[in-house]
């Protein structure tokens, strides 16, 4: 609807004012904070602060509430990082001048500076703010060691944990443990995710949801399958409620070992555990009983989705495994059941290497006049042959010595612009 509204702005615009018009009626449209960062950009690094000077005093942008630092600094740190670390040293000038006394505010900033990698800067905000006698939180060391994990800092991470062991105001909490678990298991360091997973137990935390996906994460990048395994029954007997992550690793787990019987069981938990099926899962499940040559259960995943009104996507997925499978079984009744089944639910093909197998099985069988079929519903849905599939029909038909469809093919090439 919104799209519809925009579009009639733009026609009304060009009706009074001319073609003219769609520059100034498109610029209107960018939002403050892309104009702002855009600004940014274009000014020298000397005259950032002036800039930010500028704008805070006219209380415009940075007064906005559609206004985000997250997103301004997400903006810059791309194509500027400089100005980025410019832009916070600006709001911890501010910060400071203000004598904000209020920890939240120094918290924000350090989070703010491991947005963008900067640990230098976490730790002068951290300095400011001990010099204006606020005395430090485990939220803000907490901070503190996000930016310095983002950075690739862990020798300052330790030792800033080291601090907070022997502290009794800030002594590290659960979100500290979970924070160290994990790093280690984004870096694929095994035994130092359990190290610091068997400190958190000592220190009294139990594991949330949080920490068994860190662990099942850190497993699944050692390709440690029986680890996924061990986590996860820990997790269910402690009663914590898995989330979808922690199911796209457990059924990869299941996938990786070919363990078909485990697929199958732990499909059945899924979708009975009011979860649903997602991209990632569906892509591992396809693969899966692709490779096995399972295409019956396949068909059964399909049953289930379409019961459970399922996403299209995914949906797509299982579709286009499906003619995969059939095709390389060289089942041509089949494939064209399936094709037919998936057009009658909206769905057509997006991958052009799917359309040019069931191509060279048709040539295969030499049923030429329900290849012309096949054709023409992929052009009723939409689809637009590539070369790769014009070069296999003129191929396939020249070798068939069928000159009449052949001469049909080049033509719709060149229609296509191909010739």
């Amino acid at each position: 609807m919104e799209f519809v509204r925009s579009s009639t702005r733009v026609l009304e615009s060009v009706a009074r004012n001319g073609l003219g018009s769609i520059r100034c009626l498109s610029n209107s449209s960018v939002s403050p904070i892309t104009s702002f960062v855009r600004r940014l950009v274009g000014v020298p690094n000397s005259q950032i602060k002036a800039t930010l000077d500028a704008e805070s005093d006219n209380h415009l942008t940075l007064k906005s509430l559609e206004f985000s630092w997250d997103a301004l600094l997400s903006s810059l740190s791309s194509s500027s990082p400089h100005k980025a670390h410019l832009v916070l040293e600006w709001r911890l000038e501010k910060i400071v001048k203000a004598k904000e006394g209020n920890p939240g505010c120094y918290s924000e900033l350090i989070s703010m500076c491991g947005k963008i990698k900067d640990v230098s800067l976490a730790m002068q905000v951290f300095a400011a703010m001990e010099a204006h006698g606020i005395k430090p939180t485990c939220s803000i060391f907490n901070a503190l060691l996000s930016a310095c994990f983002s950075s690739g800092n862990l020798i300052t991470a330790l030792s800033l944990f080291e601090v907070m062991h022997h502290s009794e105001p800030y002594k590290p909490n659960s979100d500290t443990y979970n924070a160290f678990i994990s790093t280690y298991a984004n870096l694929g360091n095994e035994k130092a995710m359990e190290s610091w997973y068997s400190a958190r137990k000592a220190a009294g935390f139990s594991a949330d949801v949080q920490t068994y996906e860190s662990l099942l994460s850190g497993c699944v990048k050692s390709k440690n399958f029986d680890g996924v395994d061990r986590f996860y029954e820990e997790m269910a007997l402690s009663g914590v409620r898995p989330n979808v992550r922690i199911l796209e690793m457990v059924l990869l787990g299941h996938c990786k070992r070919r363990n078909l019987a485990k697929v199958k069981e732990f499909l059945e938990f899924i979708v009975d555990g009011t979860y649903s099926i997602n991209v990632t899962m569906a892509e591992n499940l396809v693969r899966f009983f692709y490779d096995l040559g399972k295409v019956e259960e396949m068909e059964d995943l399909l049953a289930t989705l379409m019961n459970s009104n399922h996403d299209v996507e995914v949906l797509s997925l299982v579709h286009y495994g499906i003619i995969r499978s059939f095709t390389m079984l060289d089942r041509l009744d089949d494939v064209e059941y399936a094709f037919g089944r998936m057009l009658r639910q909206g769905i057509s093909f997006k991958c052009s290497e799917d359309i040019d197998m069931v191509i060279r099985l048709y040539f295969r069988h030499a049923a030429y006049d329900r290849l012309e079929m096949f054709l023409e519903c992929i052009k009723c849905s939409s689809y637009k042959l590539t070369r790769s599939s014009y070069d296999m029909l003129v191929a396939g038909y020249r070798r068939a010595g069928l000159p009449v469809k052949l001469d049909l093919v080049l033509n719709d090439m060149k229609l296509a612009g191909f010739l």
